[in-house]
């Protein structure tokens, strides 16, 4: 039995939901471990509709005996009490935590010296394909803009770079080669991680992608990695508040005997 519910919350949702925990079992039925790109994970919970408890995921996997290792990768922003606050989250919670910090990087916008129709100051923000089809009427009008934005003071942006798949394709093989791991877990859909993914699948590992519809790259879902749809486990790891309300009742009447009693 790899399956032991860390809480008691957790054990009356999967007996709810056997036929979930069934299937994580199968996932993880060798040592695995779990990569967690938690910027691309917050960015899918706007089209989710739910937001990813990091505590209740953490306790949900400590369920899962074979599951050796929980490394999660996050950026430090200097001076924001929101960053602070989810890296507080992430410690408490005892992730493996790899972090660095967010790198702030200007941009100017200062278009006096530009012609209305040159697209030089454009090239920073458009990419190039799509920028060589923009016919020279919209290059003029958003130069226009960048004009009305200088004339009420901003000449510069601010940009926030901290990307972590350099560190996370590095530890995936590292850990492979160390520890001899069967099972990896990645939770992000980028198409960066291509290559270690294709390495480990061809070292015969098992390689599954946590995420969510339409939120893994061609590349990454070309490399026959098997793709877990996170919504299936949402119960077990969204924010108490957002649970269905029968899940809050059932949860509420199994904790309470009393009230069970009554029903």
């Amino acid at each position: 039995m790899t399956f032991k519910p860390k809480t008691k919350k957790i054990e009356i949702l999967s007996r709810h939901y056997p036929k979930r925990i069934s299937e994580l079992e199968k996932i993880f039925n060798a040592p695995t471990h779990i990569y967690i790109d938690l910027a691309n994970v917050l960015g899918w919970e706007e089209r989710l509709g739910w937001n990813v408890d990091l505590k209740r995921l953490k306790q949900f996997f400590d369920s899962f005996a074979n599951i050796k290792s929980i490394k999660i990768y996050y950026g430090y922003l200097r001076g924001s009490q929101h960053s602070a606050e989810i890296n507080n989250i992430i410690k408490k919670a005892k992730y493996e935590f790899i972090t660095k910090p967010v790198k702030i990087i200007r941009l100017s916008i200062d278009s006096s010296s530009i012609p209305l129709n040159s697209p030089a100051l454009l090239k920073d923000f458009v990419r190039k394909p799509l920028l060589d089809k923009l016919n020279e009427e919209t290059i003029k009008f958003l130069n226009a803009k960048l004009r009305d934005l200088n004339k009420k003071g901003t000449r510069l942006l601010e940009d926030r770079k901290c990307n972590f798949d350099v560190e996370i394709g590095r530890d995936m093989l590292m850990d492979y080669s160390k520890d001899h791991i069967n099972n990896f877990v990645l939770w992000s859909g980028d198409s960066d991680f291509e290559g270690p993914v294709r390495q480990l699948i061809k070292d015969r590992r098992e390689v599954y992608v946590f995420a969510t519809s339409r939120r893994v790259s061609v590349e990454l879902s070309s490399t026959k990695a098997r793709i877990f749809d996170i919504k299936k486990i949402k119960e077990f790891i969204c924010w108490q508040r957002q649970l269905p309300e029968d899940v809050k009742k059932l949860i509420k009447s199994q904790k309470d005997p009393r009230r069970a009693l009554k029903q």
